[in-house]
Order: structure tokens, then sequence, then C-alpha cells
């Protein structure tokens, strides 16, 4: 996770936003005592909203869970056909 002060991102602004888009990492910005701001990529964004999406439902999340279970384990998918 990258972190900075807002006087040294506001020196190298540029630098800052191409770490963080080409390492996917975070970058926490201190603003003082207990107060700053994150910023991530937008493909890091894209990412997060569609694993809120995925988790939004209890059939999504469970979907999602038996997935990974037979990901993990080598079972092939078993898809539901929708009509």
């Amino acid at each position: 996770m990258l972190t900075t002060t807002l006087a040294n991102f506001r020196k190298d602004t540029k630098g800052y936003l191409d770490k963080v888009t080409q390492s996917f990492e975070p970058l926490i910005i201190n603003r003082g005592k207990d107060s700053g701001v994150v910023v991530i990529s937008l493909d890091e964004y894209n990412s997060w909203k569609t694993t809120q999406h995925e988790l939004s439902s209890r059939n999504n999340q469970q979907r999602l869970d038996a997935s990974i279970k037979d990901l993990k384990s080598g079972a092939k998918s078993h898809k539901k056909q929708i009509d």
C-alpha cells in the first residue's frame, strides 16, 4: 500500500497516479490527524463494484461460493440453464 502526504501528492500528482494505475495498489493520502483519502485505479474500482454486485444477493453468494469450491477441488462447473 502506498502512502503520502497531501503536500507530496501535490508536488508529484502524475507520479503517484501512475504508480496507482500500474501497481493496482491503493494510495493513502494523509490529510492530518485521523483524516485521509484513498485513491484507487479505475480497474480496481470496477473490480470492487463487480464483487459487490456478485455478493448482493444470497443466490449470487451461494453460486459464487460453490464455484470457488468447485475450482479449488478441480470439479467441473455445473451451470444452470436459463430458459
